[in-house]
């Protein structure tokens, strides 16, 4: 008797041993709940597994958002469409359902300021993350300022981190000026990823004007190419 209550005092811990985190925190419901539903050893092995990949997927997904660096944003469904009519409403929808991203093809948002293009951009964003994606999320100042560092093996892990994860976001690219240097690091961030994964971009200049961007830069035609 003493060896049952001992064996059953130490279960979270032997559970926590195997890294059911969710069924060791809540394994006195959970056996009260199978004793009172009269559950089969099956039923009862079917919800531990059931909460666990559950709670695991909720991590990963937490984990996934915080690396993303959305932060807050209006929901598509609050969208205005009625005032935005210079958007592509079904071209957008179409957008939504992430086939770009299986496809590794590239998306660029054009349009005047105040129109909406970081709540679009962070939908996407966001959307890809439900659906299981590694995202990020910087403005294009983000990416230049991140990348601008003394240290070449510093520079190539970082563009290692850019160039492997699903969807690339990079927002606000035309609102500030950058020399030629500023070019070259976000065409190897683009080059990175040619073929291997999507960006998603938003500006305020049609692409004849991105020379004002980058003046003097060489990469900006090869930028596009990509």
């Amino acid at each position: 008797m003493n060896s049952q209550n001992v064996t059953i005092r130490d279960l979270p811990g032997q559970l926590l041993q195997i890294g059911l985190r969710t069924t060791a925190g809540n394994i006195d419901d959970l056996l009260a709940r199978a004793i009172r539903l009269k559950w089969s050893t099956q039923q009862l092995l079917e919800e531990i597994a059931r909460t666990e990949i559950d709670e695991k997927g909720a991590r990963n997904l937490e984990r996934r958002t915080r690396l993303a660096r959305i932060g807050r944003f209006k929901s598509m469904a609050d969208f205005d469409w009625n005032w935005a009519k210079a958007i592509d409403r079904p071209l957008l929808e179409q957008w939504l359902k992430l086939d770009y991203i299986q496809e590794h093809r590239n998306l660029i948002m054009i349009g005047v300021n105040r129109l909406g293009k970081t709540m679009i951009i962070k939908n996407l964003a966001h959307v890809g993350l439900q659906a299981g994606q590694t995202v990020m999320f910087r403005t294009a100042a983000e990416v230049i300022s991140d990348l601008t560092c003394e240290s070449p093996r510093q520079r190539r892990q970082k563009l290692r981190r850019y160039a492997g994860i699903d969807l690339l976001c990079i927002d606000e690219i035309g609102y500030l000026a950058y020399d030629a240097s500023a070019a070259g690091l976000l065409y190897e961030v683009v080059n990175s990823r040619y073929e291997s994964g999507s960006i998603v971009m938003t500006t305020n200049r049609h692409f004849a004007q991105w020379n004002e961007v980058f003046p003097n830069a060489t990469s900006i035609g090869t930028m596009l190419d990509c």
